[in-house]
């Protein structure tokens, strides 16, 4: 035996840095090949679950398909899918647990801009990140979410003007859901008509969630306008073209323009009954790109040859290929150092190509108008044809007056961000 101190003292430590070493190995290869968990939060029960499980589905699928290339970083990436149950309350709540207990790295959801500006506040108090894929009435931007549906400029602005021009519209009746989109939308739309010296003939408002239109469409008949314009969401749609087309108001004699109704929920309405009319979105299914077939094929395989893809499902898709894009980039899913790595990522997506704007954080996207047809799809009337910068604050009032008027309307409805109907 070797009675050597200083040789004995040298073998014990190297003993102990071998140790340590297998120990340093071992954390090490747990940590990166330790799952990347993802909140996806999103509707399944409620006035807008019809809607907001479509996006929920193909936001797995863009996660599916990454996972079948190998993950990220060579690691799985693991939904954590919640229901917001339609309200902003339980929104707020799952946001929280799934930063907190969940350690998600990202958060994929929300539709209403109520359920948004509830989880907002939780975002920034955490640092933490949100794909919003929903168009939306502006006013907004925030580092803490990355906003891939249209901000005003990119789909309620050229619809006004499109249905001035080519449907030489001069008498506007606005409807809406009563919540913050669809009030803030309709501010937006009553200064434009102005501006273009039309006229605003009636602004009436449903409940979300509610089947009361009648008196609305009985002032619809009263004020015989030019053209409506529709920001109402959710399945209360089904009871509002009922009762036009009951009050023998047609898309030939009175067309609607909508902005939160698309392919998805055209499935459970009687698309025969309201085919002539209007949406304004950045992308329909029937978009002819070869990105966007092949988009749609994957969909229907996936979900069912009955399934169709719109404008948010699209939305919900790229959002998470824009996300994992800046992952790759930063060599991490931590939050911060993704945030950094958003800016200015583009995607070839099944509508064309779609880029995060540095400055504000929105998408900037290409414009289109579709007519609904008697299948239940669009035929697409008008393009921008090339993308369109994000201008989340519309011109027609400052930044500062904007956020007056969001906060009245928060005041008002006793300090949330739609009408509780007490």
């Amino acid at each position: 035996m070797d009675s050597h101190p200083f040789r004995t003292l040298s073998v014990a430590l190297l003993g102990l840095g071998c140790v340590g070493l297998l120990v340093w190995y071992t954390l090490g290869e747990s940590s990166s090949t330790k799952p990347i968990k993802v909140g996806v939060l999103h509707s399944l029960t409620g006035t807008m679950s019809t809607s907001e499980r479509t996006v929920r589905d193909a936001t797995l699928m863009a996660i599916d398909e990454i996972n079948a290339k190998g993950g990220l970083l060579g690691r799985k990436i693991v939904p954590v899918v919640v229901d917001g149950k339609s309200d902003p309350k339980t929104f707020a709540a799952e946001a929280e647990r799934l930063i907190t207990a969940e350690k998600v790295s990202v958060i994929f959801g929300c539709w209403t801009s109520a359920s948004r500006k509830t989880v907002r506040p939780i975002l920034e108090q955490h640092n933490h990140l949100l794909f919003y894929p929903v168009q939306y009435e502006g006013l907004e931007r925030s580092p803490n979410i990355a906003y891939t549906g249209a901000a005003p400029n990119q789909q309620i602005l050229p619809a006004v003007n499109w249905c001035f021009q080519q449907l030489k519209a001069r008498k506007f009746f606005l409807v809406g859901s009563d919540y913050v989109f669809p009030r803030t939308a309709n501010a937006i739309i009553e200064a434009q008509v102005n501006a273009l010296a039309g006229e605003v003939v009636g602004q009436e408002y449903i409940l979300l969630g509610s089947d009361r239109v009648d008196a609305i469409v009985q002032k619809i008949v009263d004020a015989q306008p030019d053209v409506i314009l529709n920001t109402i969401n959710g399945d209360s749609n089904v009871a509002f073209f009922t009762a036009l087309r009951r009050a023998g108001i047609t898309s030939e004699h009175i067309p609607t323009m909508s902005f939160s109704l698309a392919e998805s929920e055209l499935q459970s309405m009687n698309s025969e009954g309201i085919a002539g009319d209007y949406a304004a979105w950045n992308y329909f299914q029937s978009v002819d790109r070869k990105e966007n077939l092949a988009f749609v094929q994957r969909f229907k395989d996936k979900y069912g040859p009955n399934r169709v893809t719109d404008d948010p499902i699209e939305a919900g898709y790229f959002g998470v290929y824009l996300w994992a894009q800046a992952v790759e980039d930063a060599a991490t899913d931590e939050v911060s150092a993704v945030r950094r790595n958003l800016p200015n990522q583009s995607f070839p997506a099944p509508q064309g190509i779609v880029s995060i704007d540095a400055d504000n954080g929105h998408t900037w996207k290409t414009v289109r108008i579709g007519k609904i047809l008697k299948d239940g799809q669009f035929e697409i009337v008008w393009t921008s044809g090339r993308p369109l910068r994000p201008i989340p604050y519309p011109i027609y009032r400052t930044p500062e007056q904007w956020d007056e008027f969001l906060n009245g309307l928060y005041r008002a409805w006793g300090n949330q961000w739609e009408n509780p109907g007490i």
